[in-house]
């Protein structure tokens, strides 16, 4: 699949040389039509193609090879393979070197300046030519490629050639998903891949040449001292005569004059030139409720300088992350360069500002930039947002510290990070990668390195790492500490929820109090949706959804697509429910700083991750509201602990009322609760009243009781709202009675295949319920996929149920169509039966992973000879005093047996269920298995 040129045949493309487009007195833009020649054998320069005029194709930049459909054209179809399932797919690939030409006027004006060229944003490697002379090469993932032109450029017409190489430079800043079988898909990093963004290659952003007096001072920055109540003021001489005597103004972004003045004697030291200023009374604290920016002007002789900041301050109080001297809580998600229409992050703050706002509807302040480090645009729009920024290097490896020349990279990399963006308030956290392993010497002395060049956000030597112990408890550099797991267990529901029966009185301090910096919990969720069909025709970009449309075509041969929407519906469901308990358990923990979700919308790349309650386009799937899920993910979120999700007659719902409070301190408030039924019936109600609601966690505020005493099964919603304002949550519990028929004359009730053939060949109706743990099929489970079944193929891959609630055979059973808590005892107990060849009817229908697809069931009807079957593949028989969830199923299907709608349609034979019997012993599975 990869394009090989020969000496003998190298495509060129081009287009008619035209001169450049806007200008200013001292830029000129690059943007507009250039030429380009493909040069995959790194022949161009060897050739003198510098020094020639290209002819050929027209591109357009600031864009991409793939935006022109220039490249090897994919031909790959839908299937369900791993080339396919892998990631979207490039409608064109190249890599290689790419050499773009235009011809440049510059003006007399320019005569006796300085001449920069700006290139924002390139994947990997650029080289740059004037009139066939060699002016330099930049390498960077994260920043701009800027180079000095003043001793190649006089004022008139020249020849400026750019070459690009998106080849991998630096294998070892990447880690290799060997069960991708396109090499060209193994690099994971997100800053090089071709996962979520793609190896573009081409020019983004901003394109430039710049003119500036010779000597000019340049690197403005603005360092918040808040304990010290002042700003420190630093820039760059650049060989300017620095005067004795420098103005500034302060101002707000109406520009109004806050402060100006002017301050004697800075201090130079190796060409920096810094000074302190007082903080001006009207300077406001930055933060996401009040983003207040404000911009610095300096007047250095002939020379001014201006830069945006905000006045704020990242710390660490006594374990708590605080800012501006406040606690504050990370309610945080991933972006992982998720841009499905242009495989390339946008460069447009408005753009940014879109995606954000479309966060902070979902209650979320907070994103987490994975193994790399967005453009300004992105930095612009938090600031004025007031959202929180953690960037990465490019940097996701086994092998740290192997190659010195990839450690020089990176640390080159971290300093241009701090330098280009570190005057944006909304950058606070910074690592040297993700799940980072090796020499974690290195990334220590790198972590201290950052800490001394600039205090204005706090570091990390990786997000998590596998490696122990430096993935269990804090490094010695370490400023803040994220993980999924510490040395006392784990952080995340990960290797709980399917472990431990529904309980919502717990947090996480058991294994996190010992922590004592900021702890935020390492990519929690990671529950896989459905794959939303309805999503193909979106896709009208670069890449194209094979693995979306392989799906579809999967389904349709299966006879399963009239189910698709369903099973989107229904997976999303159960996974909203599980982020939900995912984040209330990490709010309720006092030791905790705040969460990374992996995440919000889909990751449509590492074996089709789609873990989203939204898609990739940050569009919502219908699954959950913005207004519900703020419900328990916004600055102040209602909480109860209770003891479990199911109860029985005599005993009492008991739950302690809880308030995460990370707006401000709110006094003398009021709390209103209340219990209702599915009617909306309330069964009881009650108010705390003057209440103070600290910055925090505000525990054991007042306590909910409620007695059980139900004559048939219901389900009921408990409701905690804060009084006069927008803050309110619920939760849902099950109540059972004790004393039910589970027997009946009319039903036979089976547990072996000897007993229901007797019975099913006399004409009887026979509910079987055969020992799940004979059977074949695939290990029963509560919670979802994990990531993907592509990535992890080593996990008992199903996705939930799908039922139809209203079906006869749950009359005496409350259930949603979807998996809730209370099916969390019959999941764990039961078998997923494969149906494809069986014509019997789900009444339990188990969602399969996309990629196998099979019907799935585990409990279904069907007739057998004269008789009428009635098949559990959930334990209904065992120890049901103590199991009252499925003592409830049980009397249900019998009622349901019972009556006349019970009726089986399809028809199989007895020798059906012969063959679901198990051959060989099952192994169990752990939730740590799934990372061998």
């Amino acid at each position: 699949m990869r394009i090989f040129f020969t000496r003998f045949l190298i495509v060129l493309l081009s287009v008619v040389l035209c001169q450049c487009g806007t200008k200013t007195d001292n830029r000129i833009s690059l943007a507009g039509t250039w030429h380009v020649a493909l040069d995959s054998l790194n022949v161009g320069e060897a050739e003198n193609w510098p020094n020639t005029l290209i002819e050929g194709t027209e591109v357009e930049l600031p864009g991409t090879l793939d935006d022109a459909g220039i490249g090897e054209a994919n031909t790959m179809q839908p299937a369900i393979n791993n080339y396919v399932m892998s990631n979207l797919a490039r409608k064109h690939y190249y890599t290689g070197k790419a050499w773009y030409q235009k011809k440049v006027t510059v003006p007399t004006s320019w005569k006796g300046k300085e001449i920069a060229l700006i290139l924002e944003r390139i994947i990997w490697e650029s080289n740059v030519f004037v009139d066939g002379k060699k002016v330099g090469a930049a390498n960077s993932l994260i920043g701009s490629h800027e180079y000095n032109l003043t001793d190649f450029m006089s004022p008139g017409e020249h020849i400026l050639t750019i070459s690009i190489d998106n080849s991998n430079k630096f294998p070892l800043v990447n880690v290799a998903g060997s069960m991708y079988p396109d090499e060209r898909n193994r690099d994971m990093a997100h800053a090089y891949t071709n996962h979520t963004q793609i190896k573009w290659n081409g020019i983004l952003g901003d394109m430039v040449l710049k003119a500036s007096d010779k000597s000019t001072p340049s690197n403005l920055q603005v360092y918040p001292k808040v304990e010290e109540n002042a700003l420190q003021i630093a820039f760059d001489s650049d060989g300017a005569d620095v005067p004795k005597q420098l103005e500034y103004e302060i101002y707000d972004l109406q520009r109004n004059i806050i402060s100006k003045g002017s301050v004697d004697e800075p201090q130079v030291k190796n060409g920096t030139v810094s000074f302190r200023l007082e903080r001006p009374e009207q300077l406001e604290f930055w933060d996401e409720f009040n983003p207040a920016l404000y911009y610095v002007k300096l007047n250095i002789g002939y020379h001014s300088l201006e830069t945006r900041f905000g006045y704020k301050s990242i710390g660490n109080n006594n374990g708590n992350l605080t800012l501006n001297g406040k606690r504050i809580f990370l309610r945080g998600n991933l972006e992982c360069v998720i841009f499905p229409l242009t495989g390339h992050p946008p460069m447009q703050k408005e753009e940014w500002a879109k995606l954000i706002g479309q966060a902070k509807n979902y209650g979320l302040n907070h994103l987490r930039f994975h193994s790399w480090c967005p453009p300004k645009a992105a930095f612009e729009a938090a600031d004025e947002a007031g959202f929180y920024y953690q960037v990465e290097l490019p940097h996701w490896s086994l092998r740290v510290g192997e190659d010195e020349k990839t450690t020089e990279f990176l640390k080159q990399e971290a300093d241009k990070i701090i330098r280009d963006y570190g005057n944006h308030p909304s950058f606070v956290f910074m690592a040297m990668g993700n799940e980072l392993q090796g020499d974690i010497g290195v990334l220590n002395e790198m972590t201290a390195d950052l800490k001394k060049k600039d205090d204005r956000h706090l570091y990390a030597t990786t997000s998590f790492s596998f490696q122990k112990p430096t993935g269990t408890r804090p490094e010695v550099e370490d400023e803040f500490f994220i993980a999924q797991w510490t040395d006392k267990g784990w952080i995340r529901g990960q290797g709980i929820f399917n472990d431990k029966a529904p309980h919502f009185n717990a947090d996480y301090s058991e294994n996190s109090d010992h922590i004592k910096i900021p702890l935020v919990s390492h990519e929690i969720g990671q529950y896989s949706v459905y794959p939303d069909l309805s999503e193909i025709p979106k896709y009208t970009g670069v890449l194209k959804p094979l693995n979306f449309m392989a799906v579809k075509n999967d389904l349709e041969n299966k006879k399963l697509i009239d189910l698709a929407e369903d099973f989107t519906q229904a997976s999303g469901k159960l996974a909203a429910i599980l982020y939900k308990e995912e984040i209330e358990r990490a709010l309720k923990t006092p030791s905790f700083d705040g969460f990374q979700l992996l995440q919000l919308q889909d990751f449509p790349g590492q074996g089709t991750a789609l873990v989203g309650l939204l898609n990739a386009f940050w569009e919502s799937k219908g699954i959950i509201s913005a207004e519900e899920f703020r419900q328990f993910n916004s600055e102040v979120v209602p909480l109860i602990r209770f003891e479990k999700a199911v109860y029985e007659d005599g005993e009492v719902f008991t739950a302690s009322i809880e308030v995460a409070n990370f707006y401000k301190r709110l006094q003398g408030r009021s709390l209103d609760w209340s219990i209702a039924d599915e009617e909306g019936n309330i069964l009881k109600e009650g108010a705390l009243s003057n209440i103070d609601l600290n910055i925090g966690n505000n525990l054991d505020l007042g306590v909910i009781e409620y007695p059980i005493n139900v004559g048939a099964a219901k389900k009921m919603t408990v409701n905690v709202s804060l009084r006069d304002s927008k803050y309110k949550n619920s939760w849902s519990f099950w109540g059972y009675p004790k004393n039910i028929a589970i027997n009946s004359d009319k039903v036979v009730f089976a547990k072996t295949i000897e007993v229901a053939q007797t019975a099913l060949k006399e004409g009887k109706k026979v509910l079987f319920n055969p020992d799940y743990k004979t059977l074949q099929g695939i290990e029963g489970r509560f919670v979802p996929v994990f990531w993907s079944p592509v990535h992890f193929p080593n996990q008992p891959a199903t996705m939930g149920l799908l039922l139809d609630e209203n079906h006869v055979a749950f009359d005496n059973f409350p259930t949603s169509s979807h998996t809730d808590w209370q099916w969390w005892d019959l999941c764990i107990n039961s078998k997923s039966i494969v149906a494809d060849s069986l014509n019997v009817t789900p009444l339990v229908r188990v969602i399969d992973n996309f990629v196998t697809n099979h019907h799935l069931t585990n409990v279904f009807e069907a007739k057998v000879g004269e008789g009428s079957l009635l098949f559990s593949a959930i334990d209904i028989t065992n120890d049901l005093e103590n199991r009252p969830v499925a003592r409830q199923l049980r009397h249900s299907l019998i009622q349901y047996m019972e009556s006349g709608s019970f009726d089986p349609v399809g028809t199989i034979q007895i020798d059906d269920l012969y063959k679901l019997k198990l051959q060989k012993e099952d192994k169990g599975f752990s939730s740590k298995d799934i990372y061998k």
